[in-house]
């Protein structure tokens, strides 16, 4: 069993904070991470990928990649690109691993993703999103978990939680 800890919770009152954060996520992210982005429909999960799209400095813009499956995105001034997946149509993890990414070389995010990527690398992110299934409040509740060594050091834990000034 993966090693895993809770890196930082935080409470996200609109949608220019979640992309916000997202920025500042960007500038935690390496070549081979993988960071799956769990929520229910609307919960903000591309716009938190649009504002690590920006962070990382990626060509274009990034959009919801549900009828195409996959979409990679290069960069400015690096040679690691962004791959924005959407598992949601996928039926199993072997069509997960149909697609060929590249996993050490890019920088991965999966929408709907959980239980789609286990096995395939040791270590990765999951940021859950949880917003108001009343839609009396547009407040969303995310938190990120790290799995594995790169994830669960002091260091990384540090690091992620500092995540929580953005939306303070």
């Amino acid at each position: 069993m993966t090693q895993s800890v809770r890196l930082v919770g935080i409470r996200v009152v609109n949608e220019e904070i979640m992309h916000q954060l997202g920025c500042s996520l960007a500038k935690l992210l390496d070549a081979g991470d993988l960071v799956l982005l769990t929520g229910p429909l609307g919960a903000g999960k591309t716009t938190l990928s649009r504002g690590i799209g920006e962070g990382l400095g990626v060509t274009g813009t990034v959009s919801s990649p549900t009828f195409v499956i996959a979409r990679t995105h290069k960069r400015d001034g690096s040679t690691t690109p962004l791959v924005h997946v959407d598992a949601y149509r996928l039926s199993s993890p072997a069509e997960f691993d149909d697609l060929d990414i590249d996993l050490a070389h890019s920088i991965v995010l999966v929408e709907w993703g959980r239980g789609f990527t286990d096995e395939l690398v040791d270590s990765w992110l999951d940021v859950e999103i949880e917003r108001d299934h009343t839609g009396a409040s547009e407040v969303r509740e995310l938190s990120i978990t790290g799995f594995g060594q790169r994830f669960t050091s002091e260091a990384a834990i540090a690091r992620f939680g500092a995540l929580a000034e953005v939306a303070a």
